[in-house]
């Protein structure tokens, strides 16, 4: 990836499309049109809330970030997307009933106009749904010509000058890549064929490659993140990120893991349940489902702990994650984690947290900085993995042959400094030492 020689302005509007127009895509389009109408605040935002420091402490030059990198704003955003069910997005957020009523009411007008295109869907890759507003085509090769043709028209008629998307669909059965994924051309011949294995989330993601919109992939499912994805999104000059918002539980083991490695305090297990009863925790019951999700979650603490590097602390660590669902709780998750850690001399603790959360609330500022900071990678003329986005993911996509950085803090600094690079300003190393000189 090259600094920018010209980072071109945001002209004109910008499309988001949002396959899965359900709990957390109607959170955040609500979100956003009332932040945009002066109505709520978009706490939790980078884009819209974050700043970033500039120089030396003493030059006291902290903007916020969308003041230093010509970001699109709240105003140019339109929303469009793909759903399984034929509900507009007001009926689709009434129905998650994760806003209440006096926000609801006050976009509802024009969240009714925001009506879902057909889904693409094969059933086998999320087997506890059951829509009917689906696309019917004779091949995975028609499905991406059709979803290409829908952006197309999305575009021509909304008058948006490009697109950006981010998947907001369910959790997809675990795949692992395989031949069909290794070559674009062994990728086409497999949606030529319908290969079992391309499931609905590729054939979203192909298409949008196909037609240089960029992609975000909100879920653990496969998407993006194999061979023939990056050689596709290089060659159309697309960025891609992912994957899995990092939303409660996990957002808690990348903020307590890198305290307890820089103390140096052992870890013996870490056992993580979560209670959740909306869609997703509908759709995580099913274990293929599920598998997918796990395997997500359990790479954190060991990318973050080293155990090869620290192996009398954390070489072995006993990690559960269970997810449970349980209809009463709705959107409210609750992510329960049990640490049983080590001191000096290895004397025994414990460290126990109950994260009362809201998984679309949590998740709604993370599909708003996607969609701004893809829309500026794409203006800035970058190509594949954008590894500087890992901020927002469970399981960071990363180039061929890397470990993903877990540790948040790390992350985010290498989000600024990638913001600072950008704009030809000195990167932050926090060493200070000019301070005492």
């Amino acid at each position: 990836m090259k600094a920018p020689q010209h980072l071109s302005a945001p002209s004109g509007k910008l499309a988001v499309f949002l396959p899965g127009l359900g709990a957390v895509a109607t959170t955040f389009i609500a979100g956003c049109l009332l932040a945009r109408a002066g109505k709520g605040v978009p706490i939790g935002s980078l884009t819209q809330m974050g700043t970033i420091r500039l120089g030396k402490r003493t030059d006291n030059n902290v903007p916020k970030i969308s003041e230093f990198v010509p970001l699109a704003t709240l105003n140019d955003l339109e929303f469009f997307g793909w759903d399984l069910f034929p509900d507009d997005a007001y009926e689709s957020a009434a129905n998650a009933k994760v806003l209440d009523d006096k926000h609801l009411d006050l976009v509802k007008s024009e969240m009714q106009k925001i009506k879902p295109l057909p889904a693409v869907f094969y059933p086998e890759y999320v087997k506890r749904l059951h829509g009917t507003h689906t696309k019917q085509r004779p091949s995975k090769a028609e499905m991406v010509e059709a979803v290409r043709q829908d952006i197309r028209d999305t575009l021509r008629t909304s008058g948006c000058t490009r697109g950006v998307a981010v998947w907001c669909g369910s959790t997809e059965i675990y795949i692992e890549p395989g031949a069909v994924h290794e070559t674009i051309e062994s990728f086409e011949q497999g949606l030529a064929k319908s290969d079992p294995k391309i499931s609905n989330s590729q054939i979203y993601a192909w298409a949008c490659l196909k037609e240089g919109v960029p992609y975000a992939n909100g879920a653990p499912n496969l998407a993006v993140d194999f061979p023939a994805a990056h050689q596709l999104s290089r060659e159309t000059r697309t960025p891609i990120a992912g994957k899995d918002f990092k939303t409660g539980q996990t957002l808690m083991k990348t903020i307590l893991a890198p305290g307890l490695k820089a103390r140096l305090l052992g870890l013996k297990g870490w056992f993580s349940t979560n209670i959740l009863g909306n869609r997703d925790g509908e759709v995580l019951d099913d274990p293929d489902n599920f598998k997918t999700k796990e395997v997500s979650k359990l790479g954190v603490l060991e990318h973050i702990l080293q155990p090869k590097v620290y192996p009398e602390l954390y070489g072995n660590i006993y990690h559960k994650v269970r997810i449970e669902y349980y209809p009463p709780r709705g959107d409210a998750k609750e992510g329960w984690d049990n640490l049983d850690i080590q001191g000096w001399l290895g004397y025994d603790m414990q460290i126990k947290v109950d994260f009362l959360c809201r998984d679309s609330i949590l998740a709604a500022p993370i599909v708003l900085d996607l969609a701004i900071f893809m829309d500026l990678a794409k203006r800035a003329g970058f190509t594949g993995v954008q590894e500087w986005l890992s901020f927002y993911f469970k399981s960071p996509m990363t180039a061929q042959g890397l470990y993903p950085e877990h540790d948040l803090f790390i992350q985010l600094m290498k989000l600024k400094n990638t913001l600072r690079w950008m704009r030809g300003e000195d990167l932050i190393t926090h060493l200070g030492n000019e301070y005492y000189d």
